[in-house]
């Protein structure tokens, strides 16, 4: 549904959780480190850009009228910043984070608020170029009905990546978990996905809420590719000819400063 120009039924979802550990010590959350400069309020003023401002004006663009940042206690600063998103033309809302075992979990603390709504999905540390890049995953949920739609992007010369194999249909076959393969050299980093996913995730992640200590940080893309195999309808549209950009990793950081 579209009203007033905004898409009421997609809520974006951005986890802001992380520790940073790759490129701390930080002098603020990664989510609001200056990397480049924007408009500011008045004609021919700029201002810092900060690295998740780029995701929630992505958002934005693809008329998305809410985002939840989901946070881990002590990271102020990333709300302190981003305040109510009005400066960024998409509404805001903070939820806090309880159980640090990775993404999913981070996504499902927000589940009560999301369980009946389409989700956008993006990770505030990558970085791409495409302003329009979920406008072309939601026509394509739209089209298709698909349950899971990924925004596909090279891999580059990343050694180990959540690979993405795409059938010529578009119709994901599988997701290669931090597969150094190169026999299939594309990968994700935008999604957008149904209730339908929201709810196996939840039920997923529910048994492993009573484990004290994941041997590994579980991944999203286990979760999907779980869901795949569990009959979810899983889609790829490539968002991107280069390579993203992760912030989270020092090289990545030197890479966004320079650029």
């Amino acid at each position: 549904m579209n009203v007033g120009g905004k898409n009421k039924d997609f809520i974006g979802v951005v986890p802001a959780a992380g520790l940073a550990s790759r490129i701390a010590p930080v002098p603020c959350s990664k989510e609001i480190y200056p990397i480049g400069l924007g408009d500011g309020p008045g004609q021919g003023v700029v201002r810092p850009k900060v690295a998740g401002q780029f995701l929630l004006e992505k958002l934005s663009n693809a008329h998305v009228a809410q985002a939840l940042i989901i946070l881990r206690k002590g990271k102020w600063d990333i709300p302190q910043y981003f305040g109510n998103g009005s400066s960024i033309g998409i509404d805001l809302a903070y939820v806090i984070m309880g159980n640090p075992n990775g993404v999913p979990f981070t996504i499902d603390q927000a589940f009560s608020f999301i369980e009946h709504k389409k989700v956008a999905f993006g990770f505030p540390d990558i970085l791409f170029s495409e302003q329009h890049a979920f406008d072309l995953l939601i026509q394509r949920q739209r089209n298709s009905e698909a349950d899971i739609v990924l925004g596909l992007f090279p891999c580059g010369s990343v050694l180990q990546a959540d690979r993405v194999d795409v059938g010529e249909d578009g119709r994901v076959q599988e997701i290669l978990v931090r597969s150094a393969s190169t026999q299939c050299m594309t990968t994700w980093g935008i999604a957008v996905w149904t209730s339908r996913f929201t709810n196996f995730l939840h039920n997923f992640l529910a048994p492993l809420k009573e484990v004290t200590h994941l041997e590994a940080e579980l991944s999203l893309s286990e979760v999907m590719q779980s869901a795949l195999e569990g009959g979810l309808n899983v889609q790829g549209v490539t968002v991107a000819h280069q390579p993203f950009l992760d912030i989270g990793t020092p090289e990545g950081l030197a890479q966004a400063i320079a650029y």
